[in-house]
C-alpha cells in the first residue's frame, strides 16, 4: 500500500475490459479520473490522504493505461465515461462527485453529459472543452504529444512529460517534487499503440456545444502557466456551464494538483462539502 490507511486494489469486469481500481476512505464517493497516458499510481499520495479523510475515494486506470486491459479497437471519450460509470455500478455507487484532470476532465464532462443522475458535483481541472474553439497546446508542449516514444526509455518519457507539467522556476526550486513525479510517471508507461488510441480519442472530443446541458455544481480549475492545456480553455468551460466557478492558479502549470497540492485539496474539499 502506498497511502496511509490502506485501501482495496482489485479488478472489475467493466464492459469488454478488466479494469484496475483502488478505493480509500469512507463517506460520499469521489471518483477521480486521470489523464492521457496516466494511471492511478500518478495521483499524489498527499491528495489521496487528504480527500480520503472526507470521502470514499475511487481511483483507477483508464482503458489502455496502467494495469487495466489494453483495448483492441479505437474508442471515444464517451467510452471512457461508460467505463467510469460501469466501475461505479460494480462498486454499488449510485451517485458520486466526479473529479477529472486533463483528459480525465474530458471524461468527466462526458460522464456529466451522458449520466447526469450519477453525478453530484463536478470538478474539471486543467482540461478543455475540445473542438475548434479550444485553445491548443503551446508548441513546446505539442512536441511532447507528437514525439516518437518508441525510441525512449520509460524514465526518458517520464522526464519529457515532467518538463511540460511544471514551470521552469518551480522545477529548479523543488527538485524533490520533480523526482517524485518522475518516479510515479515512469511506472506502467503505456505502449505506443495504446497511447495513440488515447490521443485519437482526445482529437475527436468536442463537448463545447453541449456544456450548457450540464446542470451540476461545477468547479473549473486551470493553471495560469499551463502550456499543455492553456487556461483559456478553463475560461471557455466556465462560460458555457451554468453557474460554474472558475479558479485560476496563476503561477501553476499543468501539474498544478501537485505544484499547489495543499491549496488544491482545500479548494476541492470546500467546494464538495457545500
Amino acid at each position: 500500500m502506498r497511502w496511509m490507511g490502506g485501501g482495496v486494489m482489485p479488478y472489475a469486469r467493466v464492459g469488454d475490459i478488466n479494469m484496475y481500481y483502488e478505493v480509500y476512505g469512507e463517506g460520499f464517493p469521489l471518483a477521480m479520473i486521470m489523464g492521457l497516458g496516466a494511471n492511478a499510481y500518478w495521483w499524489d499520495p498527499f491528495l489521496i490522504d487528504e480527500f480520503s479523510r472526507h470521502f470514499k475515494v475511487v481511483v483507477f486506470d483508464n482503458r489502455d493505461a496502467g494495469r487495466t486491459d489494453k483495448s483492441k479497437v479505437d474508442y471515444t471519450m464517451k467510452t471512457f465515461a461508460d467505463d467510469t460509470v460501469g466501475l461505479m455500478d460494480h462498486l454499488g455507487i449510485g451517485k458520486a462527485h466526479v473529479l477529472g484532470v486533463s483528459m480525465g476532465g474530458m471524461i468527466a464532462q462526458e460522464v456529466a453529459l451522458n449520466y447526469p443522475d450519477r453525478v453530484e458535483r463536478l470538478v474539471l481541472c486543467v482540461t478543455t472543452p475540445g473542438g475548434p474553439e479550444a485553445v491548443p497546446p503551446r508548441p513546446e508542449a505539442m512536441a511532447l504529444l507528437t514525439m516518437d516514444r518508441s525510441k525512449l526509455t520509460d524514465e526518458q518519457i517520464a522526464r519529457e512529460t515532467v518538463n511540460v507539467l511544471y514551470p521552469e522556476e518551480f522545477a529548479k526550486e523543488h527538485p524533490e517534487i520533480i523526482e517524485a513525479s518522475v518516479e510515479r510517471i515512469s511506472k506502467f508507461i503505456m505502449p505506443a499503440d495504446a497511447y495513440m488510441r488515447q490521443i485519437n480519442a482526445i482529437l475527436r472530443f468536442n463537448a463545447y456545444d453541449r456544456l450548457g446541458l450540464i446542470n451540476k455544481p461545477t468547479l473549473v480549475v486551470s493553471g495560469g502557466k499551463d502550456i499543455l492545456v492553456p487556461p483559456e480553455n478553463g475560461k471557455l468551460i466556465a462560460e458555457r456551464i451554468p453557474n460554474a466557478k472558475l479558479v485560476i492558479f496563476e503561477n501553476s502549470g499543468h501539474g498544478l494538483i501537485v505544484q499547489e497540492r495543499e491549496r488544491f485539496a482545500k479548494l476541492v474539499i470546500e467546494f464538495l462539502k457545500k
